[in-house]
């Protein structure tokens, strides 16, 4: 499986390039109306994200514990303590809400699709890579917020927790409630269609990455900043990327874990998703000007993740032993 820089990533930069270039329409009282547009936009992706989210997933592998556990664990604990530490690390020389941007990153759940479909590349355990994806997405939604009301408590920041609770209610888990309550009727027609249906989502995304840089732009963030911040981002995630894909490995090992299960919790266990990581951080961070900045490290380890798994997918599909 190799790594195609496909339409979807020639997409966010064209998104960026345009809100840099025009952001009037995406912008805070543009003609697009973000304020509804974005809301709107949200429960469309969670609603087709509950719509295609079997939660028969789980019942397969789910009494291997040893790997949920590793899972589970390096996606919501051994990455957020690794942002707590980066952002100590980096100390001033760091824009705090690019800090913020890469604690966001480590608290966000491990990604569904490509997790799988790399797990299914490289022959390892797929009930085990679609267990935990699903699982992750599930308690994603409750304590990838925790975490940042955590982080940005820590930090001095004036977090409302009750508001964005409200909002992640109404717009992300009402949504993906009535996309599952809707699996009986529309399951079918979600199979046939499911590639126009990936195009829906991407091209919401996309919507949501161009409204979060204009304002970013409009509101003149990016001035302050030279192109080092770009120089960072790439660096940082670079390092958190291969950090935990070196640690999973290590830790797969001391679990004496098959070589099955070891690709899927590489795989699982070092993704975080773009898909729901965007809409999600609109509902966090609300109308916070410097969104665009701290979505960066997410836009960037996005590619990252997946031109290094489509390379480890190719390596261990050729491995002696694999079954076919």
């Amino acid at each position: 499986m190799k790594f195609k820089f496909d339409w979807f990533l020639k997409g966010m930069l064209v998104a960026v390039g345009l809100a840099f270039l025009w952001p009037g329409p995406g912008a805070h009282g543009g003609f697009l109306h973000p304020e509804l547009l974005n809301k709107t936009g949200i429960a469309l992706i969670f609603f087709l994200n509950g719509l295609g989210l079997s939660l028969l997933a789980l019942r397969d592998g789910a009494l291997r514990w040893k790997v949920h556990l590793l899972i589970q664990s390096s996606t919501f604990l051994i990455f957020p303590l690794l942002g707590w530490v980066l952002i100590k690390l980096s100390g001033g020389w760091m824009p705090v809400d690019l800090q913020t941007g890469f604690f966001y990153l480590c608290a966000l759940p491990s990604t569904v699709s490509s997790s799988v479909a790399l797990t299914v590349a490289a022959r390892g355990n797929v009930p085990v890579a679609l267990f935990n994806a699903t699982l992750s997405s599930l308690i994603g939604v409750v304590l990838t917020p925790l975490w940042m009301a955590w982080i940005l408590g820590r930090s001095g920041a004036n977090f409302a927790a009750g508001p964005v609770i409200a909002d992640l209610l109404l717009w992300l888990v009402l949504p993906l409630v009535l996309g599952q309550l809707a699996r009986p009727l529309l399951s079918a027609w979600a199979s046939r269609n499911r590639s126009s249906i990936q195009i829906a989502d991407r091209l919401t995304i996309l919507t949501l990455v161009y409204t979060s840089f204009s304002d970013s732009v409009q509101q003149g963030i990016w001035s302050h900043y030279g192109p080092f911040v770009l120089v960072e981002t790439i660096v940082g995630t670079g390092v958190l990327f291969f950090v935990v894909l070196l640690l999973t490995r290590l830790l797969s090992n001391l679990l004496g874990l098959s070589t099955e299960d070891r690709i899927a919790a590489i795989f699982c266990g070092s993704k975080k998703t773009l898909a729901s990581g965007i809409p999600m951080a609109h509902l966090i961070f609300g109308a916070n000007p410097a969104l665009g900045l701290i979505l960066m490290p997410i836009m960037l380890y996005h590619p990252l993740q997946l031109a290094v798994g489509g390379v480890l997918a190719q390596h261990w599909t050729n491995r002696e032993g694999a079954v076919k």
